[in-house]
């Protein structure tokens, strides 16, 4: 390539860069919504409908007045199954005075969900989210995780990975008398 040609590839490679880099920007109005929908301690759990294992529909908001954990696992998961056992009970303890344990699966079919309800004998709610857009919505990039919703919808305490029984009577305590 001859010298007189340079300046002319390089303010073309410049120009098409600059476009290239102007097209594929994120605009100011998706990069705010991203920011505030993520769900955050202190601020509202972002709602959501989803399908009951019996097929029913049940939203977040009609929970709302309840104090709510918000367990996000699958049957694949070990530290999904370790800790199972402590949710139910937690659940067969509060249940009474109002506390709902809302299990979401993540990503499996009805069956399988179904399969690992009955073998471990839950007994509190659990939805399907099996295009995994609450999963997105919640920001769960790891399994299990916990969200501790109060009584107004409001996110206290947020647990990434396995709970044990001091560990879930504690955080509770933030959404539970």
């Amino acid at each position: 390539m001859s010298r007189r040609y340079l300046p002319i590839v390089i303010i073309a490679i410049l120009v098409l860069g600059a476009g290239w880099i102007w097209l594929n920007r994120v605009p100011d109005s998706a990069a705010t919504a991203s920011v505030s929908s993520i769900p955050l301690s202190g601020h509202p759990a972002p709602d959501f409908e989803l399908q009951t294992l019996d097929g029913e529909s049940m939203s977040l908001a009609d929970l709302r007045g309840k104090p709510v954990v918000l367990n996000f696992w699958a049957s694949w998961c070990g530290p999904c199954r370790a800790e199972m056992p402590e949710l139910e009970q937690a659940y067969r303890d509060n249940r009474d005075g109002g506390l709902v344990v809302l299990g979401v699966n993540q990503g499996e079919e009805q069956v399988i969900a179904a399969d690992f309800v009955n073998r471990y004998n839950l007994t509190f709610p659990v939805v399907l989210d099996q295009r995994l857009l609450v999963s997105q919505l919640y920001r769960t990039n790891s399994l299990p995780t916990t969200f501790f919703i109060d009584r107004d919808g409001i996110i206290r305490e947020q647990v990434i990975g396995q709970m044990n029984t001091a560990m879930l009577e504690q955080r509770l305590r933030s959404i539970y008398p």
